[in-house]
Parts: C-alpha cells; structure tokens; sequence
C-alpha cells in the first residue's frame, strides 16, 4: 500500500474531534493542542503575499501555529537543534542507550504524567551517574530525550539517551570509558539498578502523595518483572548518533506523512511491527481513538523532554572549568561573525531555499503585504473548538 499525504492529523482532529471530545472529555490543555494544529498553516492565523521578482508568481504563505505537539512546525527547529548538539559534544565515541519500563505502570503515568516522566529522568542519570563513579572513577555525561509513543500510538514511556566514551576524571583530567568499544556498562546490571532507583522513588513519591495503595498491585507486579536496557555500541563520530537521536528530539507522536487512509469511521496509518523484522505494516483505529491515542502523548505543560547531565550539563561544565572544543581559529571567527539570516540557516540545514521562486526557480519572492489574522470572538475553548469542528 502507498503513502498518501492526502490527508493529515488537521483532517483527523476536523472530523472526528467533536466525538473524540464527547467520549473523552479531555483536558482544556489537549483542545488546545487540537485547536492550535487545526488552525495551523491557514488564514486564521494570518500570514503574508508575496512576489516573485523575475516571473510575478505571487505566493501567499500562512503562519504556523508553533505547538511543539504539531507535525509541520518541528522540521527546521529539529536541524537546528542537531547542528548545536554537534558543535557542543565532545569528538569522541558516543554509545547509543535506552532505557524503558514495562508496560504494567502505564496507569500510574496516565495518574500523573509530569511526576512520572520526571522520576524517569532522575532514575535514568542517577544509574548512569553512579555507574561512572563505580566503574571508572569519572564524572560522566549524558544528553537524554523522552520518548512516549510505541508506533501503533500506544503509551510507552522510554528514554534515549547518547553517552560520551569519556568521562572526566576524580583525579583530574579526561579518562576513556567503555569495556573494549564494546559495551559502556554491564547491561544486567545496568538494568537492575535503573530498576530499583526507579521503582524505590515512584514507590516513595505515590506514598506522600497519598496513592500508595492504589497502585501496589501494579507496583509489584513491575518489582517480578525483567527489566531490559538496550546499549549499543558506539558509532565512529558523535554527529552519526546524534543525528539518529536527532529522530527523537522534535516529533510527534505521529507525522502526517504515515497516515495512509482516512474513512467516514476509521483511520488508517503505517506503523513498524518490532515482532516482525521492524516490517512496516498498515495499523487501523476508528478516528476517535485515534485521537485519544495522540493526546496522550501531549506533554505536560513547560515540561522538558531533552535534558543533559553531568560533562554536558552547562552548570557541571562550568564548576568543572571544562573546555570541550579547542579555541577557533581567526579566520573561522571572522567568518562566524556574519550571522545568518534565518533563510540562509533553513537553506543550509535543510536544503530547502524558502526565498527562491517555485515556479521559475530564478526569482527572489519578495514580500507584498502581511495577511492579518482572523480574530474570533471570544468564548470558552471548549465551545470554540466544538464549532470550529461542525
């Protein structure tokens, strides 16, 4: 079956939002998130006309809506994004490792998503922290992204993290790490201690919060479980890891261009089957839960899903005095002092030239004039929503 592009999340969240809102009765914060992706990219948001100076092709382009939960406003921030972390990373071996948790304390995240992925954070650098002080005597480091979503939409709450093959040493100095270029730490182990610092803290957490008991069935039934810890190894350059943890950073639960079909009940989309060889293979929902399945993945609000620690926290780097990157040369300093105007830096990371002409490919648009956006009267969201989806 071909990937059709026809449709996209905007088509879904029109035509199936009203149900999905009736059953569910989400959070304001998820309607918005909706409204926001509905209203992307269109007249209501206003935009610009613009022309071309050689053949008088005039384009009109529409603003973007800027939700970080939205498919089409991540593209251009995610390469940004790669290139910074490559210029800040230490040229070295970085190891590729995930941490995940089993699938039986899903009801605890849903309970309360921001204690949850936050704990995993602190439970993931804390194993990777004592583990370089236990093994090789380093401060080490790590950039981590949190990751929520299986590819069927599922809930699966994971962290992906790119650890550098040195850590700074106790005595002073930078110490190579990793057994062989190998494995950086002993994965049972690994495994089992992310397990203990995880669950000893959720345990500890739901207690004062006065949830210990409604969750102790769940919370056991993850202490007899096999916790597993993937670490691979290390690629020659770090840009090479981080650019596929770069996959990871700006995305969505789903992007538009994995939907495949959209009917008068059902939605269908491309998923990987990990049981299967990785095959991609069709996944079908009816669109209201489809809906529901996206809006769990919305993040808590102001939460941060990309974080560093230790050598590559910028407090650590500063209380440790490290210097990463050798001083620039003139030349390159002189060059560096002409910034880029933002169509520059798109066109370099991207490839993609937003100034040049679609139509002959010659001419530079030039713009005509700014498209206001279209105020709507103010009522409650939940209201607003509702009529924007009739």
């Amino acid at each position: 079956m071909s990937i059709s592009t026809r449709h996209e999340i905007a088509d879904i969240a029109r035509q199936f939002g009203t149900g999905y809102i009736e059953k569910y009765r989400p959070s304001v914060k998820k309607i918005k998130v909706l409204f926001d992706i509905l209203q992307c990219r269109t007249l209501a948001l206003g935009g610009h006309e613009e022309r071309c100076d050689c053949c008088n092709e005039v384009r009109y382009s529409y603003n973007s809506c800027g939700n970080r939960h939205c498919p089409k406003c991540l593209s251009t921030k995610q390469a940004i994004w790669i290139e910074k972390l490559i210029g800040q990373t230490l040229p070295v071996k970085h190891y590729h490792i995930i941490f995940t948790v089993p699938h039986v304390l899903n009801p605890v995240c849903l309970f309360d998503k921001g204690m949850y992925y936050k704990l995993l954070f602190s439970a993931v650098w804390r194993t990777l922290h004592s583990f370089g002080y236990t093994h090789y005597g380093v401060e080490s480091g790590a950039v981590c992204v949190l990751h929520t979503w299986g590819q069927n939409l599922s809930l699966h709450p994971h962290i992906h993290c790119i650890a550098p093959a040195v850590g700074y040493s106790l005595k002073g100095g930078w110490k190579h790490i990793g057994t062989y270029d190998d494995y950086l730490y002993p994965v049972h182990q690994l495994s089992g201690t992310f397990k203990g610092k995880f669950l000893d803290s959720l345990e500890r957490t739901l207690r004062k919060m006065g949830m210990g008991s409604e969750f102790d069935s769940l919370l056991q039934q993850a202490w007899n479980k096999k916790w597993v810890i993937f670490c691979e190894s290390p690629l020659a350059k770090p840009e090479h890891v981080i650019r596929y943890l770069g996959q990871y950073t700006h995305r969505v639960a789903i992007s538009n261009n994995r939907i495949l079909s959209m009917g008068k009940t059902h939605v269908t989309f491309t998923g990987k089957d990990y049981r299967g060889r990785a095959q991609k293979k069709p996944v079908t929902l009816t669109g209201v839960e489809f809906l529901h399945r996206f809006c769990q993945h919305i993040l808590p609000k102001r939460f941060v899903k990309i974080r560093r620690f230790g050598i590559y926290n910028h407090t650590s780097k500063r209380n440790l005095g490290l210097q990463f990157k050798p001083e620039v040369p003139i030349g390159e300093k002189e060059n560096s002092a002409k910034k880029e105007t933002s169509q520059e830096q798109i066109k370099r990371l991207t490839g993609f030239d937003i100034g040049q002409c679609p139509k002959c490919k010659k001419g530079r648009m030039h713009l005509v004039r700014e498209l206001p956006r279209i105020r709507s009267p103010p009522r409650p969201l939940r209201q607003l929503i509702h009529t924007f989806l009739q």
